[in-house]
């Protein structure tokens, strides 16, 4: 079972004690830590949670996480967003954690529409089942791509996708659907609050992702080479799941109303210092090798960054870092050592 160390407020489980949630995406990286995060505090303060989960593989999520899938506080609900009419309530909170990051192999047309359609249909259930608020888990892709010369981009960066550009699905159906959920719950006297999230570190990353970390850590632990695709000298930041998780339950039941909250870390640090962060806790035997199109010292051109300005949160809701970035690399990568 996973521990997780909890800065979170007691008003926080206050809140939520007694409640009856239902989660989407549930099954997922977000969902998982969610409700590892859920389940401990139902158990140790005696919250009386009641937890619908959405999956679309009941079977797999209870051989993924047999812990969260047997708790009695947790019901799997088998199915998908666009099947949710047996979802009846009545339920005090939503949380919308569902759709994955499209790849390049998606048809961008109906990536977009999975994404739109069922956050439309999960707006559905929202007004059936009587929930008074909505945590949409939305993503910093909204924003488009960063400015060089903006070191953090804040939530009333007026940035977009390129419409140009056809692997902008997720960004462009994140950002739209971000409207639709404030406008529908306008109309149906919902508080809904959007947390746009950024790169994530912790258990239950996929490592098949296609991400910079994911494949770093794969290819450590594996003993090949940790391969840099690209620039180098791109910028990210990290969050680990254990403090998304408590930034997501905060915003979920004391995030003002109508507002949007980024999610992440202002840490930054480049690509190439990740790829030596990880080899050195690895222990990597294998070098670290640049791709033909990344071995750079000699690139000029605009350095891409993905950094969010979390000041927001920070003085709004009291929200903080609470692990730095080479603890959660090093309790990623013996979580994965040990699985």
């Amino acid at each position: 079972m996973l521990l997780v160390h909890y800065k979170t407020s007691a008003d926080v489980w206050n809140v939520l004690r007694g409640q009856r949630l239902f989660v989407t995406g549930g099954t997922g990286l977000v969902g998982c830590w969610l409700l590892e995060a859920l389940v401990f505090a139902n158990s140790t303060f005696n919250l009386g949670l009641r937890i619908d989960v959405l999956s679309r593989r009941p079977d797999a999520f209870t051989l993924k996480a047999p812990h969260l899938a047997v708790d009695p506080s947790v019901r799997l609900i088998g199915g998908t967003m666009m099947n949710l009419a047996a979802v009846g309530g009545p339920y005090d909170f939503i949380v919308h954690a569902a759709t994955d990051v499209v790849s390049p192999s998606t048809d961008p047309l109906v990536a977009y529409d999975a994404i739109v359609d069922g956050t439309r249909e999960v707006l559905n259930v929202a007004a059936r089942t009587g929930a008074r608020r909505f945590l949409y888990v939305s993503s910093g892709a909204v924003y488009g791509r960063q400015p060089e010369d903006l070191i953090a981009v804040p939530e009333t960066s007026s940035g977009a996708p390129d419409i140009a550009d056809h692997r902008g699905a997720y960004g462009h159906a994140k950002r739209v659907s971000e409207w639709m959920v404030f406008t529908h719950a306008r109309q149906h006297g919902i508080e809904p609050v959007s947390a746009r999230l950024f790169a994530l570190l912790g258990p239950y990353l996929p490592l098949d992702a296609k991400f910079a970390a994911s494949d770093f850590i794969r290819n450590a632990l594996t003993g090949n080479p940790i391969t840099i695709n690209g620039d180098e000298r791109t910028v990210r930041s990290y969050i680990y799941c254990a403090d998304m998780a408590i930034w997501l339950l905060t915003l979920l039941t004391k995030g003002n109303a109508f507002d949007a909250y980024n999610v992440g870390s202002d840490q930054p640090v480049t690509i190439g210092e990740l790829a030596e962060r990880i080899s050195r806790i690895t222990g990597a035997a294998a070098p670290i090798r640049h791709s033909g199109n990344a071995d750079s010292g000699l690139r000029r051109g605009p350095v891409e960054r993905y950094v969010p300005d979390t000041e927001k949160a920070r003085s709004g809701l009291g929200l903080d870092l609470y692990t730095p970035l080479d603890t959660a690399l090093a309790r990623t990568i013996s979580w994965f050592r040990e699985e």
